[in-house]
Parts: C-alpha cells; sequence; structure tokens
C-alpha cells in the first residue's frame, strides 16, 4: 500500500514521502481501517517537525484523523494508533476509540468532525459552561479548530465575534454565522470587542493560538467571563500575571481533550451523540475548504502549518464519498 512516512523531524513539505510499504498489522484491541478520508491537523505539522507532545517512534506515518471502513463494512471516525496514521491507504486504530460516522456527512466531512468539534464541545459546554444569549470570541474563527467553534458556538444560542486574519478568512467567517467578525490585520481587536459589547467584554473565550490573542483575550473578557486555552498555533505560549485574573475576576481554563479519552470515556461517546445530532439537522457542517488526493498530503500539511488555509483540507483516497 502507498503511506505517507517521516524519517526524521523538519518541515512537513520536506521530511514526509510517499513509500510502498507493508500493510499494518492490528495489535490486540485494534481493527485495520481502509482510509475513506483523513483530515488535515495542525497536531500533524508538529508531529512532523517532532514538537507535538506525543512522538511516535521514526518512521511514522502523519494523520490523526480519518473517516474509515472496518473489514466488516462499518463506516467509521477516529484516531488512528500512531505509528500507522491516516495519510495512507490502509491505518489501525483502537477498536474501542472508534464511532460511527454520521450518515449526514461525506467522508471529507466526517473526518473533520472527531477532534475538531469534539474540541470546541468540550471548551465551551464542559470547562466555560456557555449559557445561551453569552457572548463568544473566537481567535481564528476560519481555521478549522475555530470554524467549529463558531458553529457550535451558534447552536448554543451564543452571540459570535470572530476574530480572523485577513480579508478572505473574514468573509469566511461571516459566511459561518459570526455575528461580528474583526480582521486583525486591519482593526483594532481590543476596540472592537468593547464597541461590539458595549464595554462589558465576552463572557467565554476561545483560543486556540496563544501569543498575542491571549493578551487581547485578557483585556476583553467580562466580568466572571471564561478564557479558554485550546493550543499554541502562534508558536507563543503565553505566561499571564494570575493577579489580572484575581482582579478582573475571570477564569483561565485549560482544555486537554486527548485526556478525556482516558479519564471519561463515556463523556466523548456523550459528546459524539449530541455531534451527531447537530448534524443531522444541519446546525454544524464542517467546512471542507479542499479534498486532495493522497498524493497532496504533503503540501497539504505544510500549508495548514504555515496556517494560510481556511477550514480543513481533507485527503481523499481514490473512491471514497
Amino acid at each position: 500500500m502507498q503511506a505517507w512516512q517521516v524519517h526524521e523531524n523538519g518541515e512537513p513539505g520536506e521530511v514526509m514521502r510517499l513509500a510502498e510499504v507493508a500493510r499494518p498489522t492490528p495489535g490486540d484491541g485494534q481493527v485495520l481501517l481502509k482510509v475513506r478520508a483523513a483530515s488535515v491537523n495542525f497536531p500533524d505539522a508538529l508531529m512532523c517537525r517532532g514538537h507535538y507532545q506525543v512522538k511516535p517512534p521514526l518512521p511514522f506515518t502523519p494523520g490523526v484523523e480519518v473517516c474509515g471502513e472496518t473489514e466488516d463494512g462499518r463506516r467509521v471516525i477516529g484516531n488512528p494508533a500512531l505509528p500507522h496514521g491516516g495519510f495512507a491507504e490502509y491505518a489501525v486504530a483502537d477498536a474501542a476509540g472508534l464511532r460511527a460516522a454520521p450518515e449526514t456527512l461525506d467522508d471529507a466531512e466526517a473526518a473533520a468532525l472527531h477532534i475538531g468539534y469534539q474540541t470546541g464541545w468540550f471548551a465551551l459546554h464542559r470547562r466555560a459552561r456557555l449559557e445561551p444569549g453569552e457572548t463568544l470570541l473566537v481567535h481564528a474563527a476560519a481555521g478549522g479548530v475555530g470554524s467549529a467553534a463558531v458553529q457550535l458556538g451558534k447552536a448554543a444560542g451564543a452571540t459570535v465575534i470572530g476574530v480572523v486574519g485577513g480579508a478572505e478568512k473574514a468573509a469566511v467567517a461571516r459566511k459561518l454565522g459570526c455575528d461580528v467578525v474583526i480582521d486583525r490585520r486591519a482593526e483594532d481587536v481590543v476596540a472592537v470587542v468593547k464597541e461590539a459589547t458595549g464595554g462589558r467584554g465576552a463572557d467565554v473565550i476561545y483560543d486556540p493560538v496563544g501569543g498575542d490573542a491571549y493578551t487581547q483575550s485578557a483585556k476583553v473578557v467580562a466580568f466572571e467571563g471564561r478564557i479558554v486555552v485550546v493550543g499554541f498555533a502562534s508558536g507563543t505560549i503565553p505566561s499571564p500575571g494570575l493577579n489580572h485574573a484575581l482582579v478582573k475576576n475571570y477564569s483561565i481554563l485549560g482544555l486537554h481533550w486527548g485526556l478525556y479519552n482516558t479519564k471519561n470515556p463515556g463523556l466523548v461517546e456523550e459528546c459524539h451523540r449530541q455531534l451527531t445530532e447537530l448534524a443531522a439537522r444541519g446546525a454544524v457542517r464542517p467546512l471542507v475548504s479542499e479534498r486532495v488526493p493522497l498524493e497532496g498530503a504533503a503540501t497539504a500539511v505544510q500549508r495548514v502549518a504555515d496556517g494560510v488555509t481556511t477550514g480543513r483540507i481533507a485527503v481523499v483516497t481514490e473512491g471514497a464519498a
């Protein structure tokens, strides 16, 4: 079978190589998946660079999120068991972690549902306890993780403010349903948020970026507001002053979604059930901006690494829907 492999750490476009390799053999509790589509995630780029918290042994195949088909014909979504990731014709996955792919989503959309939407659901509903009528601020609102948070916020009855970089991404954020869109390259984020909220600030802030985005968040978080730290796509990990959180009376919440798979797997299943219902009624639908063949995976991962994409890129294998 064909699979992309990383033999040394570096930039995805330089270290990912398409090779002919043996089909992986499932271990105990695992199943073989024929990959129908694999969603490109920022962790794929971090793993290629050797910067992710999970460091699979070299050589490995990246691709942490797939829609695949089991040997008994079930269409499922889940996270492949590394080092046999999803940018290949076949992958392996832990049977207990697989979920039925929603019938209302095609393969590329289903592949993009698991990580981004589970992350958004846990961040907004489990950690921040977002309430209808509250204001939600989403950084990188046109990206794969951010676009999911926008849709989930709107489905929950929140007023959503999306922060993006550039006019093209601003147009995407508006199409997603953001009530207010801020182009951080052309506008003062802090000033616009304060104006849009009558000076009160945002009740919940969803931050997968870190760096300057977090600095802005601390300036516009409302009284009893919640900042959810999801990641650091900017490459800069903030060091917040806790005296500021004390004086302004807001909460800083961390989210490591992957821990729920071991600490509370039942909640992951409940989240999937709710996401499937939301997809069935059209309240959420992954924004798949591009579908590329397996041969285009390395270029796609590099583009995600460079932060020049909107929504999600899906690597779709031949013959998949």
